[in-house]
């Protein structure tokens, strides 16, 4: 299968580039940061620099990709959780206009498949419009929406100690990912039982 993959280098991304590759899958990597080209291609990845928010642009990349299924695991949240509670606009902006980007340019691409993060809880007070729009969005596109629980493990903000449920250690999280490409549309948890 040919996947383009929407925030590789975030942290489920770089766990799910190497079990895509290794799959079989060839695989695109969109990052928008160019210090992160070399650990994508690093996993047998094809590297691709661009910004969600440059509609065209990103609509001529998925295009020429010509992918069978597009994957959004885009977040725009701050590496320190203490941030977290002030940036809600840039993560919701990912939710509602990234998101929007996304879908256009798998449409246009003629992607039959499109698999999408989401949450597993509810959101911070002035959040739940963005996260609705955004599933909303993906489900009316025939889409997968994945509702991860909170990530905990290596690289995430819960490195040593579980948070409350639901939750899920962030390696499961991938490796259950790769059991959802084909996945029918509709929602999925993708959370640790409690």
């Amino acid at each position: 299968m040919r996947i383009f993959l929407a925030g590789a280098t975030g942290v489920i991304g770089s766990r799910l580039l190497p079990l895509l590759v290794g799959a079989g899958h060839e695989v695109v990597g969109l990052t928008r940061s160019p210090g992160k080209v070399a650990a994508v291609r690093a996993t047998g990845a094809i590297a691709m620099i661009h910004d969600v928010y440059d509609a065209d642009g990103l609509t001529t990349a998925v295009r020429d990709f010509a992918p069978d299924l597009v994957m959004h695991q885009l977040t725009d949240l701050p590496d320190d959780m203490a941030r977290l509670a002030t940036s809600g606009a840039a993560n919701s902006r990912i939710r509602t206009e990234g998101t929007a980007n996304l879908l256009a340019a798998a449409a246009a691409a003629g992607a039959k498949r499109f698999l999408a993060q989401s949450i597993a809880w509810s959101p911070p007070a002035g959040r739940g419009d963005a996260i609705a729009t955004h599933e909303s969005a993906v489900l009316d596109a025939g889409g997968v929406v994945l509702r991860y629980g909170q990530f905990y493990g290596p690289g995430t903000y819960y490195e040593s100690t579980p948070p409350a449920h639901p939750r899920i250690h962030v390696d499961t999280a991938a490796a259950r990912t790769i059991d959802l490409l084909e996945a029918p549309t509709g929602v999925v948890a993708v959370t640790d039982i409690e």
